[in-house]
């Protein structure tokens, strides 16, 4: 039997248990809320292919430089957080994101929608062709040239998607041959294994700027293209703040600052 003095005790109790449960509830943010985000790191890693000049590349002392780690910096710079550059294997570049191993992919990262399946992107902040290089004096005048010859590129890279979508073209060629890096592209083209190179503008014209008279870049290409900075989706507090970050890098002149610095003019979107 219950006596009174029981039963209000046990009221009493279950009371205190509700009103601590509902002050719990109210306290937690909830779903979507700002509160609710995750908060921006203080440190970010994050992954390129250290052979990818102009873009992320190791100068004669070993050093990581280029117009990425240069933009990375400054946007870092202005977000308040360290920076850290890891070099990856770069056709394995989202498992390494996905994967927490690096918290960006920052050095010339092509936006497509193939991509943005698994990852999510800052806005563009340059435009790319996927352009075609032939040594100087090649019989190479266009794309449909390209048919029975060994066509070289970087596997992993934007320039794959972008021959397998002109599949006629891709049809076409002798041998798509995929390399690691497109520095081992061009030495194949120099060494006469490679008919032609497919790759990045932006790299492609800083590498014949060297040897202006030694190749020659085709009136067609293989499509335009934007790059982005990639991060994981559930990253939306990093993605919100990297994104003001370049803005304000657009806005007061800094961006284009570097581009100059890079590229000899501001070719920042």
């Amino acid at each position: 039997m219950i006596t009174p003095s029981r039963r209000r005790l046990l009221l009493a109790m279950s009371a205190a248990l509700v009103l601590a449960a509902c002050t719990k509830s109210s306290d937690a943010p909830a779903p979507g809320t700002d509160a609710g985000k995750a908060a921006a790191p203080t440190h970010m890693v994050i992954g390129l292919d250290d052979n990818f000049p102009p873009m992320g590349f190791r100068d004669e002392k070993n050093q990581l430089v280029g117009f990425d780690i240069d933009f990375a910096r400054e946007a870092a710079s202005r977000m308040g957080i360290e920076v850290e550059f890891k070099p990856i294997d770069w056709n394995a570049k989202e498992a390494e994101l996905i994967g927490k191993r690096v918290d960006a992919l920052w050095n010339g990262l092509t936006i497509t929608e193939k991509r943005k399946q698994n990852i999510a992107f800052t806005q563009p902040y340059m435009t790319n062709h996927q352009i075609i290089i032939v040594k100087a004096g090649s019989p190479i005048t266009n794309k449909a040239g390209l048919a029975g010859k060994v066509v070289g590129t970087q596997d992993g890279s934007s320039a794959v998607d972008a021959i397998e979508k002109d599949e006629t073209t891709l049809k076409s060629m002798k041998t798509l041959k995929k390399y690691g890096d497109n520095v081992s592209v061009l030495l194949d083209l120099d060494a006469g294994r490679l008919d032609a190179a497919v790759l990045d503008e932006v790299v492609g014209r800083y590498y014949i700027a060297k040897k202006p008279d030694a190749y020659v870049v085709l009136d067609d290409n293989f499509g335009t293209e934007e790059y982005g900075v990639g991060l994981r989706k559930d990253d939306t507090a990093l993605q919100q703040k990297l994104g003001a970050a370049i803005d304000a890098m657009k806005k007061d002149g800094k961006a284009g600052e570097i581009s100059t610095r890079w590229f000899g003019k501001n070719i920042i979107q």
